[in-house]
């Protein structure tokens, strides 16, 4: 499942993502078998002129045989030679993506699996703030954006139990399972939901320095990481965390980034 992480602050965007990818195997009989692999390229960087964008990816993790990195050269071949808005971009991720989907997986009526999901992130031309969107291949192809204009925040998906039990204070199936053991109506889930508020971090990201956003991205990451090698369950988030920024001024830069090695390291 993985764990992605985008936090758009004042000073600038903060992706994040850890490395592991969990594939499945049905044998003839028993149960599936989960195997892990700890180099998936998750947080995607992109060439001038639109190295002014990222985007982290996390949920379904190949298309085919093939992560959504493995495409990136494909998708940059047909991109515009100028730089476009980030609205722009992420649409055009969006119509790539969804095309090489409809030609290599099934299309069931509703299909209920996890989507692959992109949080993209970068900056307009002359504006001081990011602006981030999500997109969730097949399901929702249409960028939705977050946090836009002068509200920042964090946008995070994938393996989330722990990370939402911080951020929200509670685990997101909990209003859900209320209602059903308590018969709520939904004006009541509602509020639930908002009596629920108070628990939640309480979070100054308007007033975060980008490494401060660097921080808690990576704590987030790792608290989850450490939480699931010491509980049973699926160990869906691991590897090693990738990290990047971009500002206004400045394109996308990786603070930490694994590296393809030999043997001697």
């Amino acid at each position: 499942m993985s764990l992605g992480i985008v936090i758009k602050g004042p000073e600038g965007l903060v992706l994040a993502a850890d490395s592991r990818v969990t594939l499945g195997a049905q044998p003839p009989q028993g149960p599936p078998i989960f195997v892990n692999f700890d180099n998936v390229t998750k947080v995607l960087s992109f060439d001038k002129p639109h190295a002014h964008v990222g985007a982290v990816t996390y949920g379904a993790a190949v298309i085919g045989l093939r992560t959504a990195s493995s495409f990136v050269p494909e998708f940059q071949a047909d991109l515009p030679k100028k730089r476009i808005p980030v609205s722009e971009f992420a649409q055009l991720l969006s119509d790539f993506f969804l095309k090489h989907w409809k030609a290599q997986m099934p299309m069931p009526p509703k299909y209920k699996e996890p989507p692959m999901t992109f949080v993209v992130g970068g900056f307009n031309e002359g504006e001081p703030y990011g602006r981030v969107f999500v997109i969730e291949i097949p399901t929702t192809p249409t960028p939705r954006e977050v946090n836009p204009n002068v509200e920042f925040g964090i946008t995070w998906g994938g393996q989330r139990d722990f990370v939402d039990r911080l951020v929200r204070g509670y685990h997101e199936q909990v209003p859900d399972l209320a209602a059903q053991a308590l018969g709520l109506t939904a004006k009541q889930k509602q509020t639930l939901l908002n009596a629920l508020i108070p628990l939640g971090m309480q979070i100054p990201f308007q007033a975060l320095a980008l490494q401060d956003c660097v921080n808690l991205a990576i704590f987030f990451i790792r608290t989850t990481m450490d939480a699931q090698n010491l509980t049973v369950g699926l160990r869906g988030v691991g590897g090693p965390i990738d990290v990047a920024i971009i500002t206004g001024i400045r394109e996308i830069e990786f603070i930490q980034c694994k590296e393809i090695v030999g043997e001697g390291r």
